[in-house]
């Protein structure tokens, strides 16, 4: 099946941003809704994606070498076989949001607390929803994890120097 110019780019980003889900391509794609995301998939890229246990969007090891892209997530070569990825490639925002969240061994943190900390180290006022989707987008990644309080907080699931962060 050969692909169009808008097909090959959009199957690129899904590679770059696997694993991921319909309202992140939603965002990137400029569509109106998730339902598009999903016809479009099915329509135009059906051969080239799959949706894992956890229903997130995965380009098959084919679309990959197709586009000659980057998979989102390079899992650690070290041989330590956690599951701990070495690389991610994610957009600015994430790449902040790494940046500024709370430590492993830190006291979780809110969604707000993040914000706020972007704010102050960046001098930039994302949306929160905006804040939220990229933490839950660096959980996905494995690089974040979640602690429920009285809130959901978060904080680092890895040390941040193990990990390169690539803005794409």
């Amino acid at each position: 099946m050969s692909l169009s110019e808008e097909e090959t780019r959009r199957l690129a980003d899904v590679v770059r941003l696997q694993p991921t889900k319909n309202k992140e391509l939603q965002e990137q794609w400029g569509l109106d809704s998730g339902s598009e995301v999903h016809r479009y998939l099915e329509g135009h890229l059906k051969e080239y994606y799959y949706r894992d246990d956890n229903s997130l969007i995965r380009a098959t090891s084919e679309a990959a070498e197709l586009v000659d892209v980057e998979p989102g997530v390079e899992d650690d070569a070290g041989g330590e076989g956690d599951g701990t990825p070495s690389v991610i490639r994610v957009p600015e925002l994430e790449a902040r949001v790494f940046r500024v969240v709370a430590g492993p061994e830190e006291r979780s943190e809110s969604v707000v607390s993040v914000l706020n900390k972007l704010r102050e180290e960046f001098d930039a006022d994302p949306d929160v929803e905006a804040v939220r989707r990229a933490l839950q987008s660096l959980r996905r990644k494995g690089v974040v994890e979640v602690v429920y309080r009285t809130v959901p907080t978060f904080r680092l699931a890895v040390e941040r120097d193990a990990v390169d962060v690539e803005i794409v």
